[in-house]
């Protein structure tokens, strides 16, 4: 009998922690989806998501730790019940400008803060509560880290692409009921206990490692996904694969000692930093995708298996569980809050990837500096080595720049060349061009890059009407748009980020050489519109990046039927779809067949010549006559995608439309 209520209750705990972990990650992508719409798209919400998460984790860990009262839990089980559903309303939305950080986090604090703390305690609390009653917990931490695994894979696989957004959040919210009855029971349960303190000295001496181990990890992670969406796109599989590698080493590296073979991971560890160091060697050249993705992934996997093998190595007795976890939890917090708080502050540029490799190598060294003088001598050089790689990266980074500057929204350089016949100003979003100006005073006023006048956006501001004309543009850049403006003109700029705003103004003249009227409103364009009732516009452009694609909030439903209410009923909308890795222009004709609008795409070819880049746009309009034009002959029809659903605010997948 006593043993089968130790597997009932065994069972009982087992079951709390996977749905407690599943649950604990399955609420990051919705939650962060939720609210990306509202601060620009920009891939930095989920960094700041990800900081709150690990913080959130560490003070999960702490109240498990000092937590003697199993009653109290479940009070504070009860309490969580009266956050549900965790939905953020629109008092939250920014009223304007400016770095949206600390918004952010008091959102997610004020909003999900409970409920996720309360998750967060729970694997290191039943196993606490499990420990008391001499069972080894171990293996109950690789369980939750199958529940994370699991809900990871299963966002988008399985919900994202069936679901909304908003009925996600709703079915969380009852299975984080069914977890709070689960928990209850657990609690009532478990026998009240004293906390065991560890030998001060023991705790210090083993828990440095820990904490850097741990940290390491944590901003490999962050960095990674940083490296990945600043220059692709914020989207949930882009956030979600690095973090379902890192939880995999977890799994792998807890569930037994038998996985983690230190001599050969060391030298995998060895290969994947120089791989990556080699990559880094030049940060100007973007790396395409099919690369990409693996080589970062199968580098993180690697370097977290090192990390996360060697926490596992040094693992503690049942007694301080809870401290082991606490400092895990410590170094995961610290990590994030450097590379997603502190690094956006300190540097000008995304150095934290490289700055990550080389702690992990130094790790490697300290850890082998017992195991022999070849040991020392290949991680001494491997450390140098990625010492190098960060140099050349940060001198890379910096070459030809005359301006750098960083802030929530990304790194922006303004780098002088010469380049197309001439000496160039070029304003980089991370390594994405965002506009170019030659600095000849003859030719300073023509448009460049993708905004030349065979452009879809050329042709639109070319031939949309007669007389003066009034524009609309979500995104400056460089400000080359207004390049097109002729005297009677008006001009209307929406740009979120401040700083893109200082140097279209500081370093390029587009904006003071135009003959046009202009005007730049600060703020994310959506809430804008929703604000203002100006004269509708003849023309409406969306060339909004984040990284190297349009935000997905200015390509749904209700972003199209704001734009066509500042729109003539003759106007033409036009739509920058240009992107490597995206095929978006199924998206945009099926958003415009909905509202009666002609769709066609423009594509416009690179010529170095002119400073031209390869460009593709969709113009749309009820005008027939538009089209008609000889002018128009290349615009050209777009083929539907097959089983591609609408997009709304509610629902989008960016995964269906990879070209993979």
């Amino acid at each position: 009998m006593p043993e089968s209520r130790g597997a009932a209750r065994l069972f009982l705990y087992g079951a709390t922690i996977f749905l407690s972990a599943f649950l604990l990650f399955l609420i990051q992508p919705i939650f962060a989806k939720l609210i990306l719409p509202w601060f620009g798209g920009s891939s930095a919400v989920w960094t700041t998501c990800l900081v709150f998460f690990q913080t959130a984790l560490l003070a999960g860990y702490l109240y498990a730790h000092l937590l003697k009262r199993p009653w109290v839990h479940a009070v504070l089980l009860a309490a969580a019940l009266v956050f549900l559903p965790v939905m953020p309303g629109d008092r939250w939305k920014p009223s304007g400008a400016g770095d949206p950080t600390w918004q952010i986090l008091a959102m997610l604090t004020a909003v999900l803060g409970l409920p996720y703390f309360l998750l967060s305690a729970t694997s290191p609390l039943l196993q606490k509560w499990l420990a008391r009653e001499g069972a080894q917990p171990y293996r109950l931490f690789a369980l939750s880290n199958v529940g994370a695994l699991l809900a990871l894979a299963a966002y988008p696989l399985l919900i994202e692409p069936r679901s909304a957004t908003r009925a996600q959040d709703f079915w969380w919210s009852g299975a984080f009921a069914l977890f709070v009855v689960l928990c209850a029971v657990a609690a009532w349960l478990a026998k009240p206990g004293t906390i065991v303190i560890a030998d001060p000295s023991q705790t210090w001496e083993s828990g440095v490692p820990w904490l850097l181990l741990a940290a390491a990890g944590s901003m490999l992670l962050v960095s990674t996904t940083n490296q990945l969406t600043q220059n692709v796109a914020a989207v949930p599989f882009l956030w979600i694969l690095p973090l379902a590698v890192y939880l995999l080493s977890f799994i792998i590296c807890f569930e037994s000692p038998r996985w983690y073979q230190r001599g050969l991971f060391l030298r995998l560890l060895a290969v994947t930093l120089a791989s990556l160091a080699y990559v880094l060697y030049d940060i100007q050249e973007s790396v395409p995708i099919t690369v990409a993705i693996p080589l970062f992934t199968v580098g993180l996997f690697i370097a977290c298996m090192f990390c996360h093998g060697e926490l596992s190595r040094r693992k503690p007795a049942s007694s301080q569980l809870t401290s082991f976890y606490l400092m895990i939890a410590l170094g995961g917090a610290l990590g994030a809050i450097f590379t997603g708080l502190i690094a956006p502050r300190v540097f000008t540029g995304i150095h934290e990837f490289p700055l990550s490799l080389l702690l992990v190598a130094a790790l490697a060294v300290w850890i082998n500096w017992r195991e022999g003088m070849s040991a020392r001598l290949l991680w001494i050089t491997v450390s140098i080595a990625m010492m190098a790689a960060l140099i050349a990266e940060v001198h890379s980074y910096r070459k030809d720049a005359r301006v750098m500057k960083r802030s929530f929204y990304g790194s922006l350089r303004v780098v002088e060349s010469v380049r197309g016949g001439g000496r160039t100003r070029t304003l980089y979003h991370g390594i994405v061009q965002h506009g170019a100006q030659y600095l000849d005073p003859a030719k300073r006023a023509e448009p460049t890059m993708y905004f030349g006048p065979q452009t879809g956006a050329g042709l639109a501001l070319r031939f949309c009407c007669e007389g003066p004309k009034r524009v609309g543009v979500i995104g400056l850049g460089a400000g080359t748009l207004a390049a097109y403006g002729n005297a009677g003109d008006a001009f209307q700029f929406y740009e979120i980020n401040p700083q893109v705003i200082e140097l279209a103004k500081s370093e390029f003249s587009f904006l003071s050489d135009s003959k046009a009227a202009i005007a730049i409103r600060t703020g994310d364009a959506r809430l804008s519109l929703e604000r203002e009732t100006a004269l509708p516009y003849d023309v409406f452009l969306a060339d909004a990046f984040s990284g190297d694609a349009i935000p997905v909030h200015l390509l749904t439903e209700e972003a199209f039927a704001a734009y066509l209410r500042h729109l003539k009923p003759a106007g033409i909308l036009a739509v920058h779809i240009s992107n490597q890795y995206l095929d978006l222009a199924p998206v945009v004709a099926q958003l415009a067949a909905v509202y009666g609008l002609m769709a066609r795409q423009v594509h416009s070819p690179k010529d170095d010549e002119h400073l031209y880049a390869q460009a593709d746009w969709v113009l749309m309009t009820r005008d027939a006559a538009f089209f008609a034009r000889p002018e128009l002959a290349s615009a050209r029809m777009i083929a539907p995608r097959p089983g591609l659903r609408l997009w709304t605010d509610d629902y989008n997948n960016l995964l269906q439309v990879f070209k993979f």
